[in-house]
């Protein structure tokens, strides 16, 4: 599914433009750095706590033969770290109020679909959210929602949110503690690499792609099929 790269900002407000424009203008320097191949996870340790925007008082090692944060990643069987995080929607943005961010926990009962990805507007992350939303009722169906997390701010997120019309919300990890607990953060480039996390209405991690590719069919068959298995 091909998606082009076209933002509109017709309906921006003078602040939210702004916003947008430093957005774009910082993924337009690292995006010549970075790939869509997501760096090995290669580390000892683990992260089960994660601190949400508000608060990261340390920072992982970082393993300079794979670029990547020296955490592993939540395994499958084990609980998902739990996070507080503003978000947008094409509707709303939730900033300013911690008691309205999202949480892993408000999702309980529902199969989750944790899409950590590098920066709105760009290339290979509009046709991951695309292909989310053009699959979203039939992930509906099996009782499955999509959480979408870069470190761009919301005002970025809700444009983006209405430009592709995107039904789910989208989490901004500002500091990308939450990132870093799901060892899906690169360090070298300031971005999160492209991975997936299913976690079940427990929970429980069920599923992990650390290397999802945006643009592989196979990928999201692979991902759709770990979901049947949760019905």
């Amino acid at each position: 599914m091909k998606s082009t790269l076209k933002p509109s900002f017709k309906n921006l407000s003078a602040a939210a433009l702004a916003v947008t424009l430093a957005a774009l203008a910082l993924f337009v320097v690292r995006a010549a750095l970075l790939t869509d191949t997501a760096a090995a996870q290669t580390a000892s340790g683990t992260t089960k706590v994660v601190k949400g925007t508000e608060a990261s008082t340390s920072k992982p090692g970082y393993d300079t033969a794979t670029n990547a944060s020296a955490v592993v990643s939540p395994k499958v069987g084990e609980s998902a770290p739990e996070f507080r995080l503003p978000y947008a929607t094409q509707e709303k943005i939730y900033f300013g109020k911690p008691d309205e961010y999202m949480t892993l926990a408000s999702q309980r009962g529902k199969n989750i679909i944790l899409a950590f990805y590098p920066a709105d507007w760009s290339g290979g992350c509009t046709t991951e959210v695309c292909t989310f939303r053009d699959t979203f009722a039939e992930l509906a169906k099996l009782n499955a929602v999509v959480l979408g997390i870069s470190g761009d701010y919301v005002f970025s997120h809700q444009e983006w949110a209405k430009h592709h019309k995107l039904p789910f919300p989208l989490l901004s990890d500002h500091d990308h503690s939450v990132a870093r607990a799901y060892a899906s953060y690169n360090d070298k480039y300031g971005l999160n690499n492209r991975t997936i996390f299913l976690i079940d209405k427990e929970g429980v991690v069920r599923y992990v792609n650390l290397a999802f590719k945006a643009g592989d069919k196979t990928h999201y068959d692979t991902l759709r099929a770990e979901l049947e298995k949760l019905k």
